[in-house]
């Protein structure tokens, strides 16, 4: 598994692949999969939640004011889903070698069902709650260029299919990696130049199991709140 090589991990490295998918396009799959491809970390949402240090970081580069990503970065070797996603284009640029993966899904109406059981009711909650939780600036900034109303099913469909057209017109065609749930190892090893492995492609977050953990991640974000030190919660408040 990759978690037990993490004591191996080289954390020296530079980005390999830049994830543009938006949410619920088999992210946390593909997080498992390079993980074990590229043994190093991947950048995910979770790690957003980790590390509420970073939100303010995230938040900056989504409103214009990026990182010295290579600092920011350091020690991970890819990312996937948002707030990484959200940054796909000024992440292109400042790792031209690094392929850009797309995922997505074949049909915009499977892609919006799932946000809706799952991603946009969480962006709901969050951007519900007081200043007091350090992820909720994140939440109001993290579709920024795809949709502005979560509650709009027309503007998010909108917001999807016009997403993918603006990558695949960013990205040349022999850098840009395409995928979709299903597709397996095979696009990411020939995009990486890696041996295809022995072993069966991740299946991570099921719209199923995602709904299953709603009380788990009302408890994590309490343990969350309540383990900031005094001074980060009043700086919030």
């Amino acid at each position: 598994m990759a978690d037990e090589r993490a004591s191996s991990w080289v954390v020296d490295v530079s980005l390999q692949m830049i994830g543009a998918g938006l949410p619920r396009t088999g992210t946390s799959s593909l997080r498992e999969a390079l993980r074990h491809l590229l043994n190093a970390p991947i950048y995910h949402m979770s790690e957003a939640f980790t590390h509420p240090e970073h939100v303010p970081t995230w938040v900056a580069a989504i409103e214009g004011d990026p990182p010295e990503w290579g600092s920011f970065l350091a020690g991970y070797a890819a990312g996937v889903d948002a707030p990484f996603s959200t940054c796909w284009r000024d992440l292109a640029g400042a790792f031209p070698d690094a392929p850009v993966l797309l995922s997505h899904r074949g049909d915009p109406e499977i892609w919006y069902r799932s946000m809706e059981a799952t991603v946009l009711p969480r962006t709901r909650e969050m951007r519900a709650k007081g200043t007091e939780d350090p992820l909720v600036p994140l939440f109001g900034v993290i579709f920024e260029g795809v949709f502005n109303d979560v509650d709009d099913r027309a503007q998010v469909i909108a917001g999807y299919e016009r997403w993918l057209s603006e990558v695949r017109r960013h990205i040349e065609p022999d850098r840009l990696v395409e995928w979709m749930p299903g597709d397996g190892w095979e696009p990411l090893c020939s995009a990486l130049g890696l041996p295809v492995p022995n072993r069966p492609f991740p299946h991570e977050n099921s719209t199923a199991s995602y709904v299953a953990r709603k009380d788990e991640r009302s408890r994590k974000d309490e343990v969350r709140v309540a383990s900031l030190p005094a001074s980060v919660n009043k700086s919030h408040g």
